[in-house]
């Protein structure tokens, strides 16, 4: 049987009392770290979602040769959708953005309209945005729509803001069609 050296035992309890108090040390430093960057990464999360569903609804216009809005907080605070310009009064009308009254995918017979409306997308992570409604052209060009639902040139860009636990960041759009997050 062979003994081990009284040098080359292990550990003593004293070592391993300070190896615990500057991990804890160590891993408290860096808790708020993580949770500041954890909420900037779901904020920047709900802006892009917001973001793309304007660049998106500019594409389908373009494609598709048809004017499409982009309607935040509809039908709800917290929800964005594209809808397609019908030209009626139903354009400006509240339940324009409920799924049950225009279902989303639409049929796609050329002869029935909407045929391009989105669907309604969640804005994820409890934020939310600023109401807004910009109608995009068939030529890529942006207006913004008013209240009564009547599309006007942009005298300057527009800004929607997505808010996150008092933090923001805002997606731009200009008139012509152009849409970035700062």
């Amino acid at each position: 049987m062979s003994f081990i050296r009284r040098n080359a035992r292990g550990f003593s309890l004293t070592e391993l009392m300070l190896i615990v108090t500057i991990a804890g040390t160590i891993m408290a430093i860096a808790l708020p770290v993580t949770t500041e960057l954890t909420a900037s990464t779901k904020l920047s999360e709900a802006a892009r979602l917001v973001e793309r569903e304007f660049q998106d609804a500019r594409l389908r216009a373009v494609s598709s040769n048809r004017s499409l809005r982009v309607r935040t907080n509809c039908p709800a605070v917290g929800f964005v959708r594209s809808v397609e310009v019908l030209g009626t009064a139903a354009d400006a009308a509240a339940d324009r953005c409920l799924q049950s009254a225009y279902p989303f995918p639409a049929d796609t017979d050329v002869m029935t309209r909407p045929n391009y409306d989105g669907p309604v997308r969640f804005i994820p992570n409890a934020a939310t945005a600023t109401t807004a409604t910009i109608e995009f052209s068939p030529d890529g060009t942006a207006r913004l729509v008013d209240a009564a639902g009547v599309a006007q040139p942009m005298a300057a860009e527009q800004t929607i803001t997505v808010t996150r636990q008092s933090k923001s960041r805002t997606v731009m759009v200009n008139g012509a069609g152009k849409v970035q997050i700062q």
